[in-house]
């Protein structure tokens, strides 16, 4: 059986402060190592801990990545590994396309946007289990790869606006296995893109009464001082182990919200409000 969604307490409690700043530090650990903007964490943990609904769970990770992604950004752009155009021209894609998704997460059903995230995780971890990432490669530029580098923004910010994810689950291992990045660089370009994309859809987000910003501000501030330990474990883990890691991680959440999934729809056919 499953919990009901808990609905937002008008005064947070001291217990759902804790619990936020778990999220933010969990998921501010993995922005730094693995450079995706911790939401494809924040957002399976809000679901679970919190007992948020889809809709919301997407919304505050989103609102959450904004400082993550601001403090991840600097550190790698600090230590060299950032491709500042590139990650404009993400950016510029995606500022488009999370105003489609953000209006997504408003109009579709909840059973639609789980299972939805649950595919793309799927998705993500297959993926990231086939690419092995280097340390030596670099963007080489081109018109061609400047508009797939904007297509691709714009696809990035469309699922960040529909999952609350950062969109750098999708485009880390599309820089290195496209448009040949090391796994360094690859991170920190996704981390600068998701600084607009986060900042547009939260807006939106708010104006739509689908994120309580106290709820983001709480995980995001949590979420970026762990950011900068993250940042600091990439540095040193090998790419092969990041990489793997971050798969396996990303294949047993799928795993583990698919279980959810099933006993919340069996509990609806069965009128069980549990």
């Amino acid at each position: 059986m499953t919990s009901p969604t808990a609905p937002a307490p008008d005064r947070p409690t001291a217990r759902h402060i804790l619990l936020l700043v778990l999220v933010g530090t969990i998921g501010g650990v993995f922005s730094g190592a693995l450079g995706v903007g911790g939401g494809i964490v924040m957002v399976p943990l809000l679901l679970m801990l919190l007992r948020f609904d889809q809709r919301r769970a997407a919304a505050t990770s989103l609102a959450a990545i904004v400082l993550s992604s601001i403090s991840g950004a600097a550190t790698y752009t600090v230590a060299g590994h950032t491709d500042v155009l590139a990650g404009l021209l993400l950016g510029a894609g995606g500022v488009v396309g999370t105003l489609i998704g953000t209006r997504l997460l408003k109009v579709l059903p909840i059973a639609i946007l789980r299972w939805g995230f649950i595919a793309l995780l799927v998705v993500i971890a297959v993926r990231m289990l086939l690419v092995v990432a280097d340390r030596g490669g670099d963007i080489a530029f081109s018109i061609p790869l400047a508009i797939g580098l904007v297509v691709s923004g714009i696809v990035m910010g469309i699922l960040a606006g529909m999952f609350g994810i950062g969109g750098g689950v999708l485009i880390v291992p599309l820089l290195v296995a496209v448009f040949g990045a090391s796994d360094l660089i690859a991170k920190g370009t996704s981390l600068l893109a998701m600084i607009p994309i986060s900042i547009v859809g939260s807006i939106a987000n708010v104006r739509n009464q689908l994120v309580r910003p106290l709820d983001g501000f709480v995980i995001g501030g949590t979420a970026l001082l762990a950011s900068l330990g993250g940042a600091a474990i990439a540095f040193v883990m090998p790419a092969w182990l990041s990489t793997l890691l971050f798969g396996l991680f990303v294949a047993a959440t799928a795993i583990q919200l698919t279980i959810r999934a099933i006993n919340q729809h069996r509990a609806a056919r069965s009128g069980d409000p549990t």
